[in-house]
């Protein structure tokens, strides 16, 4: 089930056209940092990865997360009602990012997850079945509930200022404080 999109104008400050509006508004998203992660599954016809720096926890239980697809994504239309995994990418990875995001390089490793298919030696994953999509003006916000997930030691891969960073690994994670 797709929620209805909020409808009206969205007020141009004076002095500035809609495309300097939305290129000063991209440009403040980019201040704040993100982890970067790739959605991969399987569609009609082949394996897909979509890059996405557009990943939040949602709920622990049941344990559901969510990404943001650009409806502009080649994939994107495949992805509804799919089985997906969200790979969390290390500091390591940056050629993965690339690759999924149109920049092809060498092909990545897969491993076969039991819901959908992951990438090889990812920070962390989230293997997940679909639990709802709802519209997100140019975007699709697609919740799946976790139903399998693991993660490994290293630095993370970020992204802030339209680059890549890395954010190194704490010594106390958030998982030992709770």
């Amino acid at each position: 089930m797709i929620a209805k999109p909020r409808t009206g104008p969205v007020p141009v400050e004076s002095g500035r056209t809609p495309g300097e509006r939305a290129h000063q508004f991209r440009g403040s998203l980019g201040r704040f940092a993100t982890g970067v992660a790739i959605v991969t599954f399987d569609g009609v016809t082949k394996r897909h990865g979509i890059t996405v720096n557009s990943f939040t926890s949602v709920s622990m239980e049941p344990p559901l997360v969510l990404v943001s697809i650009a409806r502009t994504a080649k994939a994107h239309d495949e992805l509804a009602g799919r089985p997906f995994t969200v790979n969390i990418l290390g500091a390591e990875q940056r050629h993965l990012a690339m690759h999924f995001a149109g920049r092809p390089g060498p092909e990545p490793l897969w491993v076969e997850g039991g819901t959908a298919p992951r990438l090889s030696h990812v920070l962390a994953y989230f293997e997940c079945k679909p639990w709802a999509a709802y519209d997100g003006g140019d975007h699709t916000l697609y919740v799946g509930e976790v139903v399998d997930f693991n993660y490994r030691s290293g630095d993370a891969l970020a992204y802030a200022n339209s680059t890549f960073t890395t954010i190194p690994e704490s010594q106390l994670g958030m998982e030992d404080l709770l």
